[in-house]
């Protein structure tokens, strides 16, 4: 018998229940997105030292080979997601993949590879400029630059006031970036500076594609996460049953309230995945 904590909590709205039974109906015809940072692993203050919830991995196991495929999209690199997830070697996971910097990466647990083509150059055209303009620019003590390879992301979450940081760079950044032929991406006290035509919604509308999913999943924080909510609503329109699932966010309220259903943080989506794969059997 399930216990208590094995029940997946009922989604608010009705196409949220609609994807959840789906999902448990027919669970070899699943695909279950997820995000890494602030998803499957806390936010914390240096994003080096993210590292995957304790019971997302068993939880992850648990459930990947009862559904058709699950996917980590994320910003960062694909090798670095494998590595602060854990993800690499764990029984139940041979077939996770891991679609790194928005899906322009692709790690295979079968291969235990990376694909990838090859870099856009204002990537590296930015790199160079950005701690001198930073510096001209006089942003606050406290912001630095995280190296992303194919992107590149300056934080703003140890600034004395982390929010006025944000908001007096976010203009700058955005006209550096658009100078190389880079957008910006904002997120929870971030702004990230990489190519366009990647995002998480053109990286799970592929994946879905490629593997012929009849329902999905998605569960994310962040502003990075609304365009794989807006392919859900797609793919939900266009008749696939999809469920979206929120990893509780004061900072982050559009998706919230977008969502179907609301967990509190990488522990509860960690129990959430739990759950499914008691249901599941």
């Amino acid at each position: 018998m399930a216990s208590p904590d094995d029940v997946v909590p009922t989604p608010v709205t009705a196409a949220g229940r609609e994807g959840l039974a789906a999902i448990l109906a027919n669970p070899s015809a699943a695909v279950i997105g997820l995000d890494f940072d602030g998803t499957l692993a806390p936010i914390v203050a240096d994003p080096e030292q993210a590292r995957a919830h304790p019971d997302a991995v068993p939880a992850l196991a648990a459930l990947a080979p009862r559904v058709a495929s699950v996917a980590v999209i994320t910003g960062r690199p694909a090798e670095v997601a494998v590595r602060n997830g854990g993800f690499a070697g764990v029984r139940g996971l041979e077939h996770l993949v891991v679609l790194g910097h928005y899906g322009a990466e692709r790690w295979d647990a079968a291969s235990g590879t990376v694909t990838a083509p090859a870099p856009h150059p204002g990537v590296a055209a930015v790199r160079a400029e950005l701690p001198g303009f930073l510096d001209r620019i006089g942003a606050g003590q406290g912001t630095w630059i995280e190296e992303k390879g194919r992107a590149l992301a300056v934080h703003t979450r140890r600034a004395t006031d982390p929010q006025a940081a944000f908001d007096a760079l976010r203009a700058p950044l955005t006209d550096l970036a658009s100078h190389h032929g880079l957008i910006v991406e904002p997120g929870r006290m971030v702004l990230e500076l990489r190519p366009p035509g990647m995002d998480k919604g053109v990286a799970l509308l592929d994946h879905v594609r490629e593997t012929a999913a009849e329902s999905i999943l998605y569960a994310g924080d962040d502003l990075g996460d609304l365009p794989a909510f807006a392919a859900v609503e797609k793919l939900r329109s266009d008749g696939v049953p999809g469920l979206l699932v929120c990893s509780g966010s004061d900072e982050v309220t559009e998706l919230r309230e977008r969502a179907d259903l609301m967990v509190d943080g990488a522990a509860g989506v960690a129990g959430l995945l739990s759950a499914l794969a008691a249901q599941l059997g």
